[in-house]
């Protein structure tokens, strides 16, 4: 269902305009025990959808007049989200022409009126400056360009005027305290303030290059058309991941000063409904942004939502516990999969680690039953039963003779076998 949502978030930009506006994404709420994947799902589609993309979690928000976060925070970070893409993406197509500038306001330093800097070699090999008028500036400052290029003034030191950072202000707002926005804000105004003034500093020649190319780049961007094109995006495209929406899903009984999750509930409707908010790059509408919720629902119910929020996720998809055959699946088939993960750190010292099928079958069934006799976490159980495996290994490594090891069936039951049997044990190190 994710997967057909993505899908059809690049259908509807293939739409006609009057009825594009017309087609609304059909918001998804996954349902399902802790370490199935669900926000390993939210990880990988961020990676695959190259759309602005946040992942929060509902339980961090509160209701408007608390100490907290509000749910409006949720569309300024994900505008932030989309500055930062698109900024990324304009500063990469002007990096050739910035790199070009950069290079020549270092040669600007180290030649300054085309006369050769002390200390560099600008004439010839013997270190010292030709005689004026024999060969020109322009052929002197194209061997001083060499020189830089193949790195041969790497170790020299120059002073360049540098832009002062803006004021490193964090005292006023703590995590949670919901000032993080009049915070930002501060930081922007006293930050543009001081943002003319330069100040001269002693780098080294490769550090001032990359420093002058920042700033190059800076300058041949336009932020009125990245901000313009991000908040289109964020607009078009954008994709919220609620995750932890169960948190915020129980219905008060009792009354009291205590912050009242339907409260919450009720302050998300007209942001996942569709509404405009204020954002400081500009108003922002959330009418077609993609809204993902995720929640394990083990106490709650997904029917504990109010009825309003519930109706603004149409598309419910549960999914069931991990078995046996995706815990294999989850050792073997993906590139960055925690059996390669231990192969390549134990590699870094010449030391060879080998997983026959049988062992990732020990390990898988190892997992299952462990989580069947204790709390089910799901796929987090291998992190911790794979590292209580390779303890030993991991350890000696550097000085083992025999630079190599078969984890095979019989080595996971001698390794794993004590502590599975005793339950009490198990609860604690596995």
């Amino acid at each position: 269902m994710v997967a057909i949502a993505l899908r059809n978030r690049w259908r509807r930009q293939q739409l006609p305009p009057d009825l594009r506006d017309e087609v609304t994404p059909k918001n998804i709420i996954m349902i399902g025990p802790t370490g199935v994947g669900k926000t390993e799902i939210a990880r990988r589609l961020a990676k695959l959808a190259e759309a602005p993309f946040l992942k929060v979690e509902a339980s961090k928000f509160t209701e408007v007049g608390y100490v907290g976060r509000d749910v409006e925070s949720i569309v300024r970070d994900l505008t932030e989200s989309a500055i930062g893409m698109v900024k990324a993406r304009h500063l990469a197509d002007v990096q050739k022409k910035a790199e070009s500038l950069g290079e020549e306001r270092l040669l600007d330093v180290l030649l300054p009126s085309g006369k050769p800097a002390p200390g560099f070699t600008a004439g010839g090999e013997d270190g010292h400056a030709r005689p004026a008028g024999h060969e020109s500036a322009e052929a002197t400052r194209s061997k001083l360009r060499l020189q830089l290029r193949e790195g041969k003034l790497d170790h020299r030191s120059v002073e360049i005027d540098v832009k002062e950072r803006g004021l490193p202000i964090g005292v006023l707002a703590s995590p949670g305290s919901g000032m993080e926005d009049m915070e930002n804000n501060l930081r922007e105004m006293l930050g543009g303030v001081l943002s003319g003034k330069k100040k001269r500093r002693s780098m080294k020649v490769p550090e001032a290059l990359k420093s002058l190319t920042q700033e190059e780049a800076q300058r041949l961007i336009d932020m009125d058309e990245v901000t313009r094109e991000a908040i289109a995006s964020v607009e078009q495209t954008g994709i919220v991941f609620l995750d932890e929406i169960d948190k915020i899903a129980g219905r008060e009984r009792s009354a009291g000063p205590d912050i009242s999750r339907e409260g919450v509930q009720r302050d998300l409707l007209p942001i996942v409904e569709g509404s405009t908010v204020n954002t400081k790059y500009g108003p922002v509408r959330t009418d077609h942004v993609l809204f993902v919720a995720a929640g394990a629902f083990h106490v709650a119910k997904p029917s504990d939502l109010i009825p309003e929020l519930q109706g603004r996720f149409p598309i419910r998809v549960e999914l069931s516990a991990l078995t046996k055959e995706d815990f294999i699946r989850i050792l073997t088939e993906p590139r960055g999969s925690l059996v390669r993960q231990y192969q390549a750190l134990l590699e870094t010292e010449g030391f060879a680690l080998e997983f026959t099928p049988s062992g990732v079958e020990a390990i898988a069934e190892t997992a299952v039953h462990v989580n069947e006799r204790t709390e089910n976490i799901g796929a987090r159980r291998l992190f911790t039963i794979m590292e209580r495996l390779l303890e030993q290994v991991s350890f000696e490594a550097p000085e083992r003779a025999d630079r190599r090891v078969v984890i095979d069936a019989t080595y996971v039951t001698e390794r794993l076998q004590g502590v599975v049997k005793d339950q009490d044990l198990s609860r604690y190190i596995l």
